[in-house]
């Protein structure tokens, strides 16, 4: 699927965060690819960028998933 075609609805510091906002949307059947910098997740540093982590899905799909993103959540 072309990059330019994905939206981000989440950004986390972290990957904790992103996994649960991505289950959440999986759960309700939204396809979701997570953008982050391999570097960070490999020394588990969360500064300047590195930790970074957005939450991404197909443009067709991001009114949908801001929308579930957006309800509370333990996140």
């Amino acid at each position: 699927m072309p990059s330019h075609n994905l939206i981000s609805v989440y950004r986390s510091q972290g990957m904790l965060a992103a996994q649960v906002v991505k289950g959440k949307l999986e759960s309700a059947g939204i396809p979701v690819f997570l953008k982050y910098e391999a570097l960070g997740q490999v020394l588990g540093v969360t500064v300047d960028g590195l930790g970074l982590v957005e939450v991404q899905v197909p443009s067709t799909w991001a009114e949908e998933a801001t929308a579930l993103v957006a309800e509370e959540t333990d996140v």
